[in-house]
């Protein structure tokens, strides 16, 4: 199964009202494995971007002043995404996006190359309803790194979502190319230990005897029940 999970930068917060993608980042699992594959692109939005959305992404007007125009890296994009299942955090706010975008260039939107769509942040609100679960949030609950992360960059976001949604679904919690088989001091692994069968061993008659004196022993010195009865 070929996934891709998606991140995007923009100029603001609506596409509406002329603001633009100035950067995507893809990461490419298959079978829950990351590839390597990835998709990174900064876009030359031709406009500034708002306070707010430079003041969280930090790419100037300066620095994507030489990169390409979407027209100019969409129909990699569009190859690249082409029948894959995209995992996306706040899926509406990404695919608002690239669907303006599509349509302003005549192209089919962004949804109808893929092969659907995942929202981390729905199944993050099922998983943990009335928590925070942001992307930083659902890091520190996961244990996942992101001490690295100072500004939102679409490639880094899209690699740290890729670990929580693999944490979240209880899968392969790391993007490494080759699972070990943890071992136990034995030399038999943990799945073997798993699978076996637990032998329940009851004890003897003697044994119950045994143990009863012991606790009427306790109840005697402490002039009461003692608190192995209670707990019983």
């Amino acid at each position: 199964m070929r996934q891709i999970v998606l991140d995007t930068e923009t100029t603001g917060i609506n596409p509406k009202l002329g603001n633009r993608v100035i950067e995507i980042g893809c990461v490419e699992l298959v079978n829950r494995k990351l590839t390597g594959n990835n998709f990174h692109r900064y876009i030359n939005p031709d406009r500034d971007s708002e306070e707010g959305a430079l003041a969280v992404h930090g790419l100037t007007t300066e620095f994507l002043s030489d990169k390409p125009r979407f027209h100019e890296i969409v129909e990699e994009l569009r190859e690249y995404i082409r029948g894959a299942e995209v995992i996306i955090h706040n899926a509406p706010f990404d695919l608002g996006f690239l669907n303006h975008e599509f349509r302003a260039l005549n192209l089919p939107s962004f949804e109808e190359h893929i092969g659907g769509v995942i929202d981390t942040l729905v199944q993050a609100k099922e998983l943990r309803p009335g928590k925070r679960n942001s992307l930083d949030a659902l890091c520190d609950h996961y244990g996942i790194s992101n001490a690295h992360r100072k500004l939102h960059g679409a490639l880094l976001d899209a690699e740290l979502l890729a670990d929580v949604y693999l944490a979240m679904t209880r899968g392969q919690n790391s993007l490494g190319m080759d699972v070990e088989v943890e071992e136990t001091s034995t030399g038999i692994s943990l799945e073997q230990v798993a699978l076996a069968e637990i032998l329940v061993v009851r004890a003897s008659a003697d044994e119950v005897a045994a143990h009863e004196e012991l606790l009427n022993g306790l109840d005697k010195a402490m002039k009461g029940t003692c608190l192995w009865r209670t707990a019983a």
